[in-house]
């Protein structure tokens, strides 16, 4: 499976875009739709550029979910997981109670793992709750 158009405006919303290098909540440089792998301090980059590092991190975060999900997913699921492993990384899923509950086929339980999923440096964080409930209702509804 690939993240569909609606997976990756989820991730475009949530993510947010910035031309200027910036540090996130916990001081990971980060640039354009949350890239960090070359993200560095004065970095500038354009929309088109910005258009492209999210495309080729969403292709890299979609191998984690090759990796690591064994079952059969809605292209919602799909798309919910893959903005949740663009926002945590794939060793946040590998090692989750959501994809443990995901992989038994237990797909409610694994919706109400995403709730847990809403704290960084330690803080609980007000945008981190409202994205891991669009990501469940991605999950549950596909919306």
């Amino acid at each position: 499976m690939k993240t569909s158009k609606a997976g990756i405006e989820l991730i475009k919303r949530w993510e947010g875009c910035k031309l200027t290098a910036y540090q996130d909540s916990v001081g990971v440089w980060t640039i354009g739709y949350g890239h960090t792998r070359t993200a560095k301090k004065g970095m500038t980059i354009t929309q088109e550029q910005a258009d492209t590092l999210l495309l080729e991190d969403i292709t890299e975060h979609e191998k984690f979910i090759a990796r690591y999900v064994n079952v059969t997913l809605s292209q919602g699921q799909y798309d919910a997981l893959s903005s949740f492993v663009f926002n945590l990384g794939g060793g946040a899923l590998q090692k989750s109670t959501l994809l443990k509950c995901l992989n038994a086929q237990d797909y409610q339980a694994a919706a109400k793992e995403f709730d847990k999923w809403v704290y960084a440096g330690g803080q609980k964080l007000n945008g981190l709750v409202k994205r891991r409930a669009a990501e469940r209702r991605m999950f549950e509804h596909g919306i």
